[in-house]
């Protein structure tokens, strides 16, 4: 059963209320900083003469739909108050320059503050923000937030009226300690949505230290202590178990980031990535029985390819060379240049980063939020990476470096990248970037995360190419379909709102199809169940409903 949705648009010129920009010629760059009206929010992150390295990680972003009412919102993870220095770990979240904001789109394209008004004023006593993942856990057709933060974390279910209940408490997923990214996923395919949660590692402002001679600087991530990632199985009914020893998640400890989800062994099962600051990073292969098996050095997903260990950041994890297999892409610090695995087939990658291009685009760069997405709509996915160094002193250590950074925009030309311009010249202090399509033309937008300021809106200006842009509604799987595998026109791409750091990104399946005014879709559903739909109409917006059975 599908529903076909959406109005159609011209390209030739695309105008929308509430934004700053039309459309302009083949010339100018694809994505352009645009202003939002509405959009007020200023990343607090507080830095000190301390140096409390959480001052320089935050902060997480989430495009979701919360009110169901067709326009994609915008959720800011906001950082807290930080003394210098720290005396007790308060963050003072109750002055409303530090809560986390829930801006509302409107019809006009504008933007309305409604955090307060939908229950998410209260960011927690004792919290700094850093990221947020979003996710229908309890299958009741209305997405739900979950916050992470140094300190505990926050569950926020969505009561389906435009407002959300904290309900962490009940649901036991608080965890503690340095939470950073997470993800909803369906792990065991039982139709409910688990949760997993990286975590940084062992500190605390009490231990903290700076390092550096001369100039004071954040420490590097091996002066401390590793620690464990938490999974959360969904038992059904409000509740969640904390099975991260038992499925073996816990017996891998690392300095995760970031995370990102595919099937990359095409067992039906979803597989987990997790990149790992300053060490190698992890993979963990989904056994189908509740367990999993960390094997990403056995894979070539761990290192460099002269093996060294890697600053691994940001990570997304779906398929750039239209080969139909999840490749992964790691964004790290200057001279380590990001890393890119491709998917060769039987459980294995191969590091090509040079191959692609991407070696010589990143050498000089530290990459944070990434995302693979066809911006042009040529059929191919881009990649954007927003950048800037994690020292804000840099400069002032290696004058050849810089903190604030242009992103990077970088095209797909039959799986190589080549750089254009990112739509700005305006170099910012860019961590989180999420990716979805704000206002429903058919073209991916990016809202980008800066340390000290407002977010960043690349708008993308749009052009001539088709696309299709797909939503899924599972009956017998999950509602939101995480974990399906979708195939379009010869492109694959894997169901999840989760990738890039700290980030929840737009969960609508965008395909770019080029001059094709068709398309043929196929769906395999986390429940086995396998769907194909022939000369679907380009230029809209689709729903695709699990059939109930097979």
């Amino acid at each position: 059963m599908m529903k076909q949705s959406g109005p159609k648009f011209l390209f030739a010129v695309v105008c929308f209320s509430g934004l700053i920009f039309c459309a302009a010629s083949p010339q100018s760059s694809i994505l352009e900083l645009t202003q939002l009206k509405g959009l007020n929010f200023v990343l607090q992150n507080s830095p000190t003469t301390q140096k409390y390295l959480i001052e320089t990680m935050p902060g997480g972003i989430a495009l979701l739909d919360y009110n169901d009412d067709g326009l994609l919102d915008i959720f800011m993870v906001n950082g807290g108050r930080v003394l210098d220095p720290m005396k007790t770990e308060d963050f003072d979240r109750h002055d409303p320059r530090y809560w986390n904001r829930l801006f509302r789109q409107n019809k006009d394209g504008s933007f309305t503050d409604v955090t307060e008004h939908a229950g998410l004023a209260n960011a927690g006593d004792g919290n700094y923000g850093m990221g947020v993942a979003v996710g229908d856990y309890d299958n009741d057709g209305y997405p739900d937030i979950y916050v992470t933060n140094y300190g505990k974390n926050t569950l926020y279910h969505n009561n389906g009226d435009g407002t959300f209940t904290d309900v962490t408490e009940k649901a036991g997923v608080a965890a503690g300690g340095w939470s950073v990214s997470a993800g909803f996923l369906d792990y065991d395919n039982d139709g409910k949505l688990d949760l997993f949660v990286t975590r940084y590692m062992e500190w605390d402002t009490k231990h903290s230290k700076s390092c550096g001679a001369e100039w004071h600087t954040y420490c590097p991530p091996e002066e401390f202590p590793v620690t464990t990632n938490i999974l959360f199985h969904n038992n059904g009914d409000g509740t969640f178990t904390d099975v991260s020893q038992r499925s073996g998640i816990a017996s891998s400890k690392g300095r995760a980031l970031g995370l990102a989800f595919a099937d990359y062994d095409d067992d039906g099962f979803t597989d987990i990535f997790v990149s790992n600051d300053g060490m190698r990073q992890f993979l963990f292969h989904n056994n189908g029985n509740g367990t999993f098996t960390e094997n990403a050095l056995e894979a070539g997903a761990a290192l460099s390819q002269d093996g060294r260990r890697m600053s691994g950041m940001g990570v997304v994890f779906q398929d750039y060379d239209n080969d139909g297999r999840p490749d992964i892409v790691v964004t790290e610090l200057p001279r380590e240049i990001f890393s890119l695995y491709h998917n060769d087939g039987g459980g294995f990658f191969e590091y090509r980063s040079l191959e692609t291009g991407l070696g010589v685009l990143s050498s000089g760069s530290s990459g944070w939020g990434v995302g693979l997405e066809d911006f042009d709509n040529d059929g191919w996915k881009d990649l954007f990476v927003a950048q800037s160094h994690v020292l804000d002193n840099v400069e002032d250590i290696d004058p050849s470096l810089h903190y604030k950074q242009l992103p990077l925009l970088a095209m797909n030309h039959n799986g190589r990248f080549e750089s254009v311009d990112p739509g700005t010249t305006v170099p910012a202090a860019s961590r989180g970037a999420a990716f979805g399509d704000l206002n429903n033309d058919g073209w991916q937008d990016v809202v980008v995360s800066v340390l000290g300021g407002a977010p960043q809106v690349f708008m993308n200006r749009g052009g001539n190419q088709h696309w299709l842009t797909i939503s899924l509604r599972g009956t017998r799987s999950n509602r939101d379909g995480y974990g399906a595998r979708v195939r379009v026109n010869g492109q694959t791409r894997y169901a999840t709102a989760t990738g890039s750091y700290l980030c929840s990104n737009d969960k609508r399946l965008h395909f770019g199809l080029g001059a094709a005014q068709t398309a043929k879709i196929e769906v395999l559903w986390p429940s086995g169940i396998h769907q194909s739909l022939a000369d679907v109409h380009a230029d809209q917006f689709l729903e695709i409903r699990e059939p109930e059975k097979p």
